[in-house]
């Protein structure tokens, strides 16, 4: 396996895992405050529906959200990235860069903790800018 393919592999198992922890979270707060808003949920743990999910519960499906706006595009590029042979030592870089990132990211978005939300944000950005970029250098 060459070092991006490798890298990319390696990145694209920790982001799932880390989307998983989201829902994860979400269901841990829902169950421990046994707080569901969907009725079925709610009468299966034998309450009523909320009318709003937790706080918690709610920045985690923000978090949610900004994962799909961003990993699906590390997914594709990443493949792109791999298909025209770019750089596999700054994939080495750029690929775990990124994914820590997103893990940054969504730890500060769960904490309200900015600027460094945005910076996490920001760099991973970055690293789908330089990713594009040695597509196209690749591609030249």
């Amino acid at each position: 396996m060459d070092q991006a393919e490798y890298w990319y592999a390696l990145a694209t198992v920790l982001l799932f895992f880390k989307m998983f922890a989201i829902s994860a979270y979400q269901g841990v707060h829902r169950i421990g405050k046994l707080t569901f808003k969907t009725p079925e949920d709610a009468a299966l743990a034998g309450q009523k529906a909320a009318k709003e999910e937790l706080p918690q519960v709610q920045r985690a499906a923000r978090a949610w959200l900004n994962d799909l706006e961003n990993i699906p595009i590390f997914l594709a590029l990443g493949v792109a990235y791999i298909l025209v042979g770019a750089s596999p030592g700054l994939a080495a870089w750029l690929f775990p860069v990124f994914t820590v990132a997103r893990y940054l990211h969504t730890l500060f978005y769960l904490g309200g903790i900015q600027p460094w939300r945005t910076v996490a944000y920001l760099v991973g950005v970055a690293c789908l800018f330089v990713m594009s970029f040695q597509i196209l250098f690749a591609l030249a």
